[in-house]
């Protein structure tokens, strides 16, 4: 049965070239783009008029007077039910978190499969952020912890937790609405702080922390 809903997006690139890649992709999943630009006033004017789904945009801006993180933030503002898709080539954690703080729902690395990018898209539709029985949202449990944290991250303290729980970097990815690179990345920033090699002794020292229920789920190796 053909479906009607019609999901939009608009596009913001810095290079000519990627914004063609990207409505390629976006066309070939069914998505409409609404308009794609390299400048950023541009880009704010089409999420005023069009109100699309979704933004992809990088954060490698030309614009002298405006960061892209400070253009993730305005285009929030614009609208608030519009979804982000941050496509960048920077790989380090300070853009990273810097962006999903912005309102980031996912960020995918310029050197990713297309075939992960078209699947971070799709997911940034889903109703909800959750896979079907989970427990409550993770960030709200987050939260409430206090003690030692490594310095770790309220999203690294997330990933944590839901790793020790058992849950796979794909599950992971569809639950946070990342790619599974965006998880991995996170999980080496957890194993570097917490001076552990994998997600079995991470897990360990979560449940020593007593950031995990009494009786987690078995730990994925």
């Amino acid at each position: 049965m053909k479906t009607s809903l019609r999901r939009t997006a608009v596009v913001l690139d810095q290079h000519p070239i990627w914004l063609e890649a990207v409505q390629s992709i976006l066309e070939r999943i069914g998505v409409e783009v609404l308009g794609t630009t390299t400048d950023v006033d541009e880009i704010l004017e089409l999420i005023s008029t069009h109100h699309p789904d979704v933004l992809i945009t990088s954060i490698e801006l030309d614009d002298p007077n405006l960061d892209g993180i400070a253009c993730l933030r305005l285009a929030g503002e614009r609208q608030a039910s519009l979804k982000t898709i941050v496509l960048s080539a920077y790989d380090d954690a300070e853009h990273i978190e810097a962006a999903l703080a912005a309102g980031a729902i996912a960020y995918v690395l310029k050197t990713a499969h297309p075939d992960d990018f078209a699947a971070a898209i799709r997911q940034s539709f889903e109703h909800s952020v959750f896979m079907a029985g989970t427990h409550a949202p993770p960030q709200a449990e987050t939260a409430e912890f206090a003690g030692d944290t490594r310095g770790l991250t309220r999203r690294e303290l997330e990933i944590l937790r839901l790793v020790a729980e058992g849950h796979s970097n794909a599950q992971l990815a569809r639950m946070l609405w990342v790619t599974e690179q965006t998880v991995k990345f996170h999980l080496s920033n957890i194993y570097r702080k917490l001076d552990v090699s994998n997600r079995t002794e991470a897990s360990r020292w979560a449940q020593v922390q007593g950031l995990l229920p009494a009786n987690p789920s078995a730990v994925v190796a």
